[in-house]
């Protein structure tokens, strides 16, 4: 039998708390590339979905079936031929892309059935729903090559997958369509995806890929991943990258991300669906596991205004209940919220500090420097202490000095030097607390 402990449970759940009430109620598109599924993958995938459907997440699911169709091809001597990254799909094609998707349909209908207790799917009632939903048009021929079965999304029939998504189920699509005349196309998952997406109005289009995502420096395979790309540096991205072939190549996922985005999408993302939980992982943590694609940077540092005082309120409380920081009421934060410097992401505070000036000694006083655990050690103080230094050198300041009993050594590392308490300003000193013994820390601003 497993252990929950307190100490960590409690903690993550009330991080986690703010985007589980974000999400109620949202609409969430997810790309499933064909190879997740040909890994092995799909039942921890469709589990971590129907966690996301019994927060109440609306949820639209794109397959794909790349690897399957490339698998009922050879068991048929027929080889798989593509061009300009689609597949040309002929007759023998056409059947082998049917019979994957009936296929893969009656799988992940299946998996979503499983009330299997101790998983997430025990208790679980997710309604599948799929249909016509797409029209299509044929590619045609370009630069002489006729694609043949391989269509494009003309039109999604968006009223009807909302009526459904709005009643609790969750719409299933495979990436076929078809025209008036009742012709069927072939269609690739990631344009399904897209189109759908925008026909929606998401607010979000998430892939789960082969890939890790874009990497900071995309030249060096051992870089970083950029967990979050504003839509200008997606764009400038991709007009540096040759026209993307394979799902594995750079552009291939982000030029839809980027489409859908430009389309009304607010975030779309690329994950990697190798990573147990990626899902789960990108949607309730800070930083996520792979990039998404915004319009405007979600992380903000900036002055705080009143609708700020009940973000910085929950931050410092644990701070000030383990004794870190010095209890502060809610008046005399919304009084001095002017003096704060916050750092939000997606609407939510993960770091702030206050800034009280003492002009007549030229020196202020940096108080309730406070990060979140959850972002710790990943630069949000420094960049806070920053913005900090640069209000009090506007100010006509010479210094900021900082009172603390247990991170001394942090704003040693970052040029403070401890002093003697008489050093204070006077009206500081006053208001020095001899019982609790905090070291006073002085930084000169150059």
């Amino acid at each position: 039998m497993s252990l929950v402990f307190p100490h960590t449970f409690i903690p993550w759940f009330r991080a986690v708390a703010p985007y589980i009430h974000a999400y109620r109620g949202k609409t969430f598109v997810v790309g499933m590339a064909g190879e997740l599924i040909a890994t092995g993958k799909l039942n921890a995938f469709v589990q971590d979905l129907a966690i996301l459907h019994a927060m109440g997440i609306k949820l639209v699911l794109v397959h794909g079936f790349r690897p399957q169709v490339d698998e009922q091809l050879a068991a048929k001597g027929h080889s798989s031929r593509y061009s300009h990254g689609i597949r040309i799909t002929d007759a023998v094609t056409l059947d082998c892309a049917q019979e994957a998707a009936g296929q893969l349909r009656f799988e992940i209908e299946a998996a979503f059935s499983q009330g299997l207790p101790n998983t997430p799917m025990a208790n679980a009632t997710v309604r599948v729903v799929s249909g016509n939903f797409l029209t299509a048009r044929p590619v045609g021929i370009v630069d002489g090559v006729d694609f043949i079965h391989s269509g494009l999304v003309r039109r999604v029939d968006s009223a009807t997958i909302r009526r459904a998504i709005d009643i609790g189920a969750l719409v299933l699509l495979s990436p076929f369509g078809f025209s008036p005349t009742g012709e069927a196309f072939n269609l690739r998952m990631e344009e399904v995806a897209t189109a759908t997406a925008i026909a929606l109005q998401a607010d979000k289009l998430l892939f789960m890929t082969e890939i890790a995502g874009i990497r900071e420096d995309p030249d060096n395979p051992e870089s970083e991943i950029d967990t979050e790309l504003a839509l200008a540096d997606a764009r400038r991205l991709l007009g540096t990258l040759p026209a993307p072939v394979k799902p594995t190549d750079l552009g291939f996922y982000l030029q839809h991300c980027v489409k859908a985005c430009e389309g009304g999408v607010e975030r779309s993302h690329i994950l990697p669906f190798a990573s147990d939980g990626a899902i789960l992982q990108e949607i309730f943590t800070h930083d996520g596991i792979g990039t998404m694609v915004v319009d405007e940077k979600l992380e903000r540092l900036h002055e705080a205004t009143a609708d700020d005082v009940g973000g910085i309120l929950q931050l410092i409380e644990p701070f000030e209940r383990d004794g870190t920081l010095v209890r502060r009421e809610r008046t005399e934060i919304e009084r001095d919220i002017a003096n704060y410097t916050v750092i939000s992401h997606d609407g939510v505070i993960f770091g702030c500090a206050a800034l009280y000036a003492y002009p007549e000694s030229r020196t202020g006083e940096m108080a309730a420097l406070t990060v979140s655990p959850a972002v710790q050690g990943e630069g949000d103080g420094e960049r806070i202490l920053k913005r900090v230094e640069q209000r009090a050198k506007a100010q006509g300041l010479d210094s900021i000095f900082v009172l603390t009993t247990r991170t001394m050594h942090w704003f040693i590392k970052r040029g403070f030097a401890p002093v003697d308490p008489d050093w204070l300003p006077e009206a500081r000193k006053r208001k020095y607390n001899w019982d609790r013994r905090s070291q006073v820390l002085v930084k000169k601003l150059g």
